[in-house]
C-alpha cells in the first residue's frame, strides 16, 4: 500500500488532475458561446491617461464596485491571500521542486523554507477563520452543508501533514504518507469539486462578458 501511495498514486492523481481540467475547461466552452455584438462597442476615450493599461485598471476597479471588496473588504482581502497561499506555497516549495527536478528534469523555482513554512501556516489559519465563519455567522450557517466542510478538509490536510512534517511533529514516516495521500486527494478533487473555483477564476474574470468581469469578455453564456 506504502508502495502505491508514493508511487503510481502519484501519477494517477496528476493524470486525473490534467484530463480533469481539460474536460471541465471543454465544459467550461461548451456552455457558453461567443458574444456577438448587437451594436459596436463604445469608442476609446481620446485622453492618453485613458488609454491602455491605466484604462483597463480603471474597468477593473469599476466592476468590483459591487462586489466584496467594496461591502465587506477585510473579509476580501483575507480569502485574496488564502487563494495565493494555497496556490504559492506547493508551486514553490523546495521540498516538491527537488522531487520535481529529480522526476523530469525541470522545476519552477523555489521560495525560502522559512517563507513557505509561513504561507502554509496562513492556510492553516484560514481554513480554521473560514470554518468558524461557517459556523457562527448566521447567514453564511444558513447556506452550508457538510459538503463544505469536507472540502475545507481536504484543502487542510496536504498543509497540516506538510507543516506537521517539516517540524518533525508526530511520526515522520507516517506523516509523510499521510501528506502524499492527502495531496493526491486533493489533486483528484480539484476539477470536479467546487474547489475548481480557484483555477477557472480567469476563465469566468477574463473570457465571461459581466459586470464582474475585468475586461468586456469574449464570450457569454
Amino acid at each position: 500500500m506504502v508502495e502505491l501511495i508514493e508511487g503510481p498514486l502519484v501519477w494517477i492523481a496528476l493524470l486525473i488532475f490534467v484530463l480533469g481540467l481539460l474536460f471541465e475547461g471543454r465544459q467550461f466552452l461548451g456552455m457558453t458561446r461567443k458574444k456577438v455584438w448587437v451594436y459596436p462597442p463604445l469608442p476609446s476615450s481620446p485622453k492618453k491617461e485613458e488609454q491602455g493599461w491605466d484604462r483597463w485598471i480603471r474597468s477593473c476597479f469599476a466592476s468590483l464596485r459591487g462586489t466584496l471588496w467594496r461591502t465587506d473588504p477585510v473579509i476580501m482581502v483575507g480569502t485574496t491571500v488564502f487563494h495565493i497561499c494555497v496556490v504559492a506555497t506547493p508551486l514553490f516549495l523546495l521540498g516538491h521542486n527537488l522531487l520535481l527536478q529529480q522526476a523530469i528534469g525541470v522545476s519552477l523555482g523555489s521560495l525560502p523554507e522559512v517563507i513557505t513554512d509561513g504561507l502554509a501556516l496562513i492556510v492553516l489559519i484560514g481554513v480554521v477563520f473560514f470554518a468558524g465563519r461557517r459556523l457562527l455567522v448566521r447567514r453564511v450557517r444558513a447556506i452550508t452543508t457538510g459538503y463544505d466542510y469536507m472540502m475545507l478538509g481536504i484543502v487542510a490536510a496536504p498543509f497540516a501533514t506538510g507543516f506537521f512534517a517539516y517540524h518533525q511533529i508526530f511520526d515522520y514516516r507516517t506523516i509523510m504518507i499521510l501528506h502524499l495521500l492527502s495531496g493526491e486527494v486533493l489533486l483528484i478533487a480539484l476539477p470536479f469539486t467546487k474547489l475548481a473555483h480557484m483555477l477557472f477564476f480567469f476563465l469566468y474574470r477574463f473570457l465571461i462578458g459581466s459586470e464582474y468581469s475585468f475586461t468586456r469578455g469574449t464570450r457569454t453564456w
